[in-house]
């Protein structure tokens, strides 16, 4: 049995069969919609899908303590790197690696990108979202993304999507429908709302919207969803 546990805005984890804890998109100490302190946040890998703070801030500090692997852009690695995370793994949009949980392809994700403290603009980086797949369950993060015909690429692939329907800096609800068209998830997980007015949704709105094209699991920061 794997588990998702979600702690508002964009921050997930998910715990694989065999035990192994990924972190998606740390956002912990500074995230007003999560009430769990990065300095309590044990993983043996992090996933970032992008550098922007609401994603990235505590990458940083949790690799270090933890000597989780760092999943992401080579660009966001590099600078992961470079301020004292030992363990990172570099890739790109399309590009696929089977680590020892399972496999992680990187999708496109089409959002601005740049990563939060690089000074110098030297690790310039897009956003991406995450295909993972581990003892044939497969499990698609979006990212910050908005709609594009990208997304039909994924069509049959997916069991469980997390979707942002926060509208604004990402695609909203009657997007969010539409990529369900595209993608045809068993189960869908909104994410990335509710965490500022400016991406203020109503979850049961999205769910009713999304009606019998697939399951919406509306989880509350902190709960978690078993499959």
């Amino acid at each position: 049995m794997a588990k998702l546990t979600y702690y508002g805005h964009s921050t997930c984890a998910l715990v694989t069969d065999d035990g192994t804890r990924l972190v998606i998109d740390p956002f912990f100490d500074d995230n007003p919609a999560c009430h769990v302190a990065a300095a309590d946040v044990e993983a043996d890998y992090v996933l970032v899908s992008h550098g922007h703070g609401d994603h990235f801030s505590d990458c940083i500090p949790i690799a270090r303590r933890t000597g989780a692997t760092v999943i992401s852009s080579f660009e966001v690695v590099s600078f992961c790197r470079e301020n004292g995370v030992k363990n990172g793994h570099g890739m790109n949009v399309g590009g696929g690696y089977d680590f020892p949980f399972g496999r992680v392809k990187l999708t496109p994700a089409v959002h601005t990108g740049s990563v939060a403290g690089d000074q110098q603009g030297a690790h310039a980086s897009g956003c991406t979202g995450f295909l993972i797949e581990f003892n044939g369950k497969r499990v698609y993060y979006a990212g910050d993304t908005a709609l594009t015909m990208d997304l039909t690429l994924l069509k049959g692939q997916v069991d469980i999507a997390l979707l942002p329907i926060g509208d604004n800096f990402t695609m909203g609800p009657d997007d969010a429908v539409r990529a369900v068209e595209m993608i045809e998830p068993k189960v869908i997980i909104p994410i990335h709302y509710n965490t500022w007015p400016v991406i203020a949704q109503d979850p049961q709105v999205f769910k009713a919207k999304v009606g019998d094209r697939a399951v919406v699991e509306v989880l509350e920061s902190g709960s978690s969803y078993e499959f």
